[in-house]
């Protein structure tokens, strides 16, 4: 394992609006310091208020005079994010010297949306902040845990550059990047782990503690079914210690079947309710910015189909891959769904059937375009199984459908279509 330590150049590129989305369970940094409390792994003492005068109380019972209050949003960028409203707060984290200067942060958190880089202009509701201890960094250091696609597993991935954009990092400067693999069945153990802490310059007073968080993570990381710890900053504080000052935990959704304690922690409120709603009829569907909105069975095809619209100049306006099995019903479901986005200009089904028949999808866009008394228009693409009787179904509706075979002349229609 010692000899498998090797600093490389992370693979760490900046992701796209899908990938940034793609479906697995975030969880509040208050539940995440929680959970890595659980697994010993050392956090600043901190509580969560849901209230203005909860924060109060907490601020006043803490044993502190120095904290930092944090707004419990799930999204990226809080620090230099701002609240709705003329008057709205600047920062998602403020730090506060009373019980006083909490209570008012909490009141201008609590029951606004913060706004920041990754929520768009929406921004998302913020229901709670986070109370903790103010600890003075003499270093701050970027450790995770995650599944790298190149090796084929998980690793460790760290750098002495710490409390900022690890992807800017990686680009800039990748040889600060260190990258540990890690056997999924053996585990980390704690000799790589302590030389992962050398090789990233922890205090050699600092560097067994160190160790101990890195091992204790991919513990928590195997056990609990996570996609990725990210620990940014780990940081050395005065006094000696070695602390985990901010948490970003993911889980896999396919393992909510066997990880129910992690999955009720789920907070609803954070998510896109289009993509609660489509979760719940099976389909995998995705919010995006676009105009056009996209019906498409199979991710492969739904991507291609995204693409095109892209080359042609449209911009989708989601995502959804009705899978190979949907009834009409389903057809129907996503059509609402698409619907439910008042800025869909046009809609675009493209389908091959393959497992899927084309005549079923065929009988929902049908049903779909009568009963929700469809006034945008309407591009279909039907290649496949059942191909023939589909558009039967569609040309004899008397529906303003518009067929087409070519997948390049569908999409320079949808986008005229939006335009």
């Amino acid at each position: 394992m010692l000899a498998a330590l090797r600093s490389t150049r992370a693979k760490l590129p900046r992701p796209s609006t899908l990938s940034q989305q793609r479906r697995h369970l975030s969880i509040h940094e208050y539940l995440s310091m929680n959970l890595l409390n659980q697994y010993g792994v050392p956090t600043p003492k901190s509580k969560p208020a849901f209230s203005a005068d909860e924060a109060f109380q907490v601020a006043k019972n803490f044993g502190a005079e120095k904290l930092v209050i944090k707004a419990q949003v799930l999204a990226g960028g809080r620090g230099k994010g701002h609240f709705d409203g003329k008057d709205g707060l600047k920062g998602g984290v403020q730090m506060v010297d009373s019980p006083e200067q909490a209570q008012k942060f909490a009141a201008q958190m609590i029951g606004h949306k913060l706004i920041t880089k990754q929520t768009g202009a929406a921004g998302r509701a913020c229901n709670a902040v986070m109370l903790a201890e103010r600890r003075q960094p003499t270093h701050e250091y970027y450790v995770a845990i995650l599944n790298d696609r190149g090796l084929g597993g998980p690793a460790l991935v760290a750098s002495r550059q710490g409390g900022m954009n690890i992807e800017d990092v990686a680009r800039d400067d990748p040889s600060a990047i260190l990258t540990v693999p890690i056997d999924f069945e053996q585990g980390l153990s704690h000799s790589a782990a302590l030389e992962a802490a050398q090789k990233l310059g922890f205090e050699s007073a600092n560097q067994d503690k160190a160790a101990d968080v890195f091992v204790k993570l991919f513990r928590l990381f195997k056990e609990k079914d996570a996609t990725q710890i990210e620990i940014n900053p780990l940081a050395e504080v005065e006094g000696g210690d070695v602390l985990c000052m901010d948490a970003k935990l993911g889980f896999d959704e396919n393992a909510e079947f066997r990880q129910k304690d992690v999955f009720k922690l789920r907070d609803l409120t954070q998510e896109d309710p289009a993509e609660v709603e489509a979760a719940k009829y099976g389909l995998n569907f995705i919010k995006l910015d676009g105009s056009i909105g996209c019906l498409v069975n199979g991710a492969g095809l739904a991507m291609a189909t995204m693409d095109v619209l892209n080359l042609n100049g449209g911009k989708p306006a989601n995502f959804l891959d009705v899978g190979g099995g949907a009834t009409a019903e389903a057809v129907k479901n996503a059509f609402e769904l698409i619907l439910s986005d008042k800025g869909v200009k046009s809609i675009f089904v493209n389908i091959f059937g393959g497992i899927m028949r084309c005549d079923v999808i065929a009988e929902g866009i049908i049903m779909a375009a009568k009963e929700l008394e469809l006034k945008i228009p309407l591009i279909v693409r039907l290649q496949g199984t059942k191909e023939v009787e589909a558009k039967k179904l569609i040309k004899e509706s008397g529906m303003k459908i518009f067929a087409f075979d070519g997948l390049d002349e569908a999409a320079t229609a949808a986008v005229k279509a939006a335009a």
